[in-house]
């Protein structure tokens, strides 16, 4: 297996009869999937795509090695990764790949290393960064430019602008949330 996988997708159940599976892409758009050639399990194994098809937030796939849908249900919750090289440079310096951010330290505007990076997840209202600092859990940064100014991949490092009160732990007082109960 390659030392560099990048993950673009899991297998969720099997779907139907003929060993389709349903799958749950990462890339941008969903189909993009297929553009990579065969796609690999944690165990190495190559999976190559015949058909596919949306199905609302999931993928309908038939790969060539799954037969049927005792075989498909057998790949339920296995990630599908590619080689990093089989990506495509990113068109300009300002395009990142998530896998390309995660592990960079997270520093602030007088040079102090708040952190790294441990993954780029989106909930859905946009790119976060969860940092892991030296001490305690991880928090999430919104991936924008008001945050997140600059974007050094080959220097190893995101420099962040955070609001003075970012990091207060204090629960708001009910002036603050509008509560008068």
């Amino acid at each position: 297996m390659t030392s560099d996988p990048i993950l673009v997708g899991r297998i969720g159940a099997a779907h139907g009869i003929r060993g389709e599976v349903r799958v749950k892409a990462f890339t941008e758009p969903a189909e993009a999937l297929g553009d990579y050639g065969p796609l690999m399990l944690p165990d190495g194994r190559r999976l190559t795509i015949e058909r596919m098809r949306d199905q609302g937030t999931m993928l309908v796939v038939k790969f060539r090695e799954i037969a049927d849908r005792t075989a498909a249900e057998r790949f339920n919750g296995l990630d599908l990764t590619i080689e990093r090289s089989a990506l495509p440079a990113p068109d300009d310096e300002e395009t990142f790949y998530h896998a390309d951010l995660v592990g960079l330290a997270v520093v602030d505007g007088t040079g102090d290393t708040l952190g790294r990076i441990v993954a780029v997840p989106n909930f859905g209202a946009g790119d976060l960064l969860e940092v892991q600092p030296a001490e305690g859990g991880t928090y999430y940064l919104p991936f924008t430019r008001a945050f997140v100014p600059t974007v050094d991949v080959a220097g190893g490092r995101v420099t962040v602008e955070l609001p003075a009160d970012f990091f207060d732990t204090e629960e708001p007082t009910d002036a603050e949330t509008g509560d008068d109960a």
